[in-house]
């Protein structure tokens, strides 16, 4: 449920069945609802709506066979009436031909992967309740039970020999109150002793740990923690996953990442490191010690005699350089691959040749596959053009890889390595893409007030005739370190933003990954600087358009670039009629006390407010939005969620009574059950309604 202020409201499977299915009615005494699958949407005049844009099926795990032939991969689906979605596997050829359902039920099947040599298809299915794992043949039949692992499983890996498991799961870290005092077993107060004790939108009572057990007869047993007795996190939360832990070619070590450290020493450092875990002995050895960063995502080579792993310098930035490392596990020498590449290294994969690597890499506003040679150090691009790749996986002589735009959600695409042409394969959102008409999307460069040159992406809506007056919307963007690339968003989606008749303006502003790294640091200890007058310089030039009414510009943004467009409201010389700020920081001060992760805070905002002589604290102190609210003038709309412990609710409920006992024409959107995001079907589709009635209402 969501709630809206005004100003007035101050107020189980058969194992024959091909594929998978379950079927509808009643199991026992449970209804079963209808089976979420692939939509077809009424399309009107091929203009995108809310409802469209949550019928495209969401591409998610793509993994190729051993012997390179078929591509299994996960889509996930829509239901806007039964408020959730439902993720299902699916089986091709690696040129996309003889595609196959695998599976057809009402419960999630996610983190697919090959094993027995490519005879069996392994996942994760909360069929029993909780997320367990399951095997199925890869003609959709055979479907059964390995695990039973109290809590479930969120994420897998088989060995190399399919004799062990290695998976993730839960474990309590926190003793309740309750348990404290059993004789209040009802007693729901948490008692906090120390830092971190919340982290995105959790409470912080458990942590993930990697297991490792024997594969016997079809069950787990002899089920081992690595990090028994430890309270760390391995993979990191919230986003780390089994990307994070990876088997040796001979089975014989576990490479896992952690970053040991608790309560008030976690929040203010990201020195996380790469550990092997010796599957015989139980001994565990660091592998990065003395790296300070981030080190995370450790991968093999075929012939295990290599470890790659993606790695930041500096403690306490999480924004750092993403560098690509390779270690010779001979002699432990470490290879910095890409020291004369000024890019982030986003995903990679090893090539079967032990010396090359395939790597995502994110570059001047688009994110591109590269070849790296780990003995050269000399990083190739291998493909152009306006789309993001936003995974890499290796093929019979090809790359498999997921790209999408901002034109068309994220699809499988077969890339020839020599000439780096892409095909498409997968297809999975062709039946509405076709029927959609898209708006141009324009590469501008425009002049920043120093002199410097700014990529901006320019939105224009479908059939756009420049004869005519169009309003526009600044889109500002969060991170804030995260580039404005040919993403595509379910949220901020700026092809729905243009097909609702807006012009948008989205500039790559200082701060952001893909431009070098002096682009990208320059706004550490600048909020409310030279990244707020490259978004003016934006809006400036394209509203000098004979087609852009500079009388209906509006200004939206989330997280950071909620942020942005409060700053904004209060230093906009009047050029905005309309703002809409998501999850926004309103209150610095307050932010660097709510929020959980301090060493995000000590770094981008310099240090604490009562360090008085901390010349670069107190400046990004004083450019917090709410010293302007004075200024404030122009109609505001807020929407927050309430499980957002990264920056919390109040920060939103702030701004909008401000603007309330200033008299601004505001609007408040708050979600009891959403956090930094807007996850659930209905919710997000009551986002995009009261986007455009918002914008709607002031600039048509």
């Amino acid at each position: 449920m969501a709630i809206i202020i005004t100003g007035s409201m101050l107020a189980c499977n058969e194992a024959s069945q091909t594929p998978a299915s379950k079927e509808t009615g009643k199991k026992g005494n449970k209804e079963l609802t209808e089976t979420i699958g692939k939509a077809k949407p009424t399309i009107k005049d091929g203009i995108m709506t809310p409802e469209i844009l949550y019928s495209f099926g969401r591409v998610g795990s793509v993994e190729v066979s051993p012997d390179k032939s078929h591509i299994l991969y996960q889509v996930t689906y829509v239901s806007i009436p039964q408020n959730k979605t439902n993720s299902e596997l699916f089986i091709m050829k690696s040129d996309g031909s003889e595609k196959k359902q695998l599976t057809i039920t009402n419960t999630q099947e996610n983190n697919p992967q090959w094993i027995a040599d490519g005879k069996k298809i392994a996942f994760l299915s909360n069929e029993t309740g909780s997320s367990q794992i399951w095997t199925i043949n890869p003609d959709g039949g055979g479907m059964k039970q390995i695990s039973n692992v109290e809590g479930g499983i969120d994420g897998f890996k088989y060995s190399p020999d399919g004799k062990k498991v290695l998976f993730i799961k839960s474990v309590k870290t926190v003793e309740t109150a309750a348990e404290k005092y059993p004789d209040l077993p009802d007693a729901s107060g948490r008692i906090v002793d120390d830092l971190m004790y919340k982290h995105w939108d959790k409470w912080v009572e458990s942590v993930p740990h990697p297991f490792v057990a024997d594969l016997s007869g079809n069950k787990l047993s002899n089920i081992k923690d690595l990090l028994e007795g430890e309270p760390y996190e391995a993979p990191m939360a919230p986003f780390g996953g089994i990307e994070q832990l990876a088997w040796s070619p001979d089975g014989k070590t576990i490479a896992y990442t952690s970053r040991k450290k608790t309560g008030k020493e976690y929040t203010l450092s990201t020195n996380s490191d790469i550990y092997f875990y010796d599957v015989e002995s139980g001994q565990t050895q660091n592998m990065t010690e003395g790296m300070m960063g981030y080190d995370v995502n450790p991968q093999f080579s075929p012939d295990g005699k290599y470890l790659a792993w993606q790695s930041m310098e500096r403690d306490g930035y999480e924004a750092d350089k993403n560098r690509l490392f390779v270690m010779d596990l001979a002699t432990g020498e470490k290879t910095y691959v890409t020291e004369a590449f000024d890019y982030n290294t986003d995903d990679f994969v090893w090539n079967s040749d032990n010396r090359t690597i395939y790597m995502v890499s994110s570059v001047k506003g688009t994110t591109q596959l590269h070849t790296a040679d780990i003995v050269t150090k000399e990083i190739t691009p291998l493909t152009q053009g306006k789309y993001d790749y936003t995974s890499v996986a290796l093929g019979n002589g090809k790359l498999i890889a997921k790209r999408q735009s901002m034109s068309q959600p994220a699809e499988i695409y077969s890339v020839d390595i020599a000439s780096g042409q892409a095909t498409e394969i997968s297809f999975e959102n062709k039946e509405i893409l076709d029927r959609l008409r898209m708006g141009e999307v324009e590469e501008r460069w425009i002049t920043t007030t120093d002199g410097k040159e700014m990529l901006t992406w320019v939105v224009y809506p479908p059939d756009f005739d420049p004869k005519k007056s169009y309003p526009a919307l600044l889109y500002c963007q969060g991170g804030p370190q995260s580039m404005v690339s040919q993403f595509w968003s379910y949220r901020w989606n700026l092809q729905m933003m243009a097909a609702n008749g807006y012009i948008v303006v989205a500039p790559n502003r200082r701060g952001l990954p893909g431009f070098g790294q002096e682009w990208l640091e320059q706004i550490s200890g600048d909020y409310g600087g030279q990244n707020m007058k490259d978004y003016l310089a934006a809006i400036d030039a394209v509203s000098k358009e004979p087609f852009v009414d500079e009388n209906r510009l509006g200004c939206t943004g989330a997280s950071y670039g909620g942020f942005s467009t409060y700053w904004l409201a209060g230093n906009h010389d009047g050029r905005f009629k309309a703002f809409l700020s998501h999850a926004g920081i309103f209150n610095l001060e307050a932010q660097y006390l709510e929020t959980e992760e301090m060493f995000f805070a000590n770094w981008d905002m310099g240090g604490p407010f009562w360090d008085k002589s901390n010349a670069i604290a107190q400046r990004t102190y004083a450019n917090s939005p709410h010293k302007f609210i004075d200024r404030w003038d122009t109609p505001i709309m807020i929407t927050h969620g309430e499980y957002d412990y990264r920056i919390l609710a109040s920060q939103g409920m702030m701004a909008f009574n401000a603007a309330q006992l200033r008299g601004i024409p505001s609007r408040m959107l708050i979600f009891p059950d959403e956090n930094h995001w807007i996850s659930k079907p209905q919710n997000g589709v009551l986002f995009q309604r009261e986007f455009f009635r918002w914008f709607d209402e002031w600039l048509k």
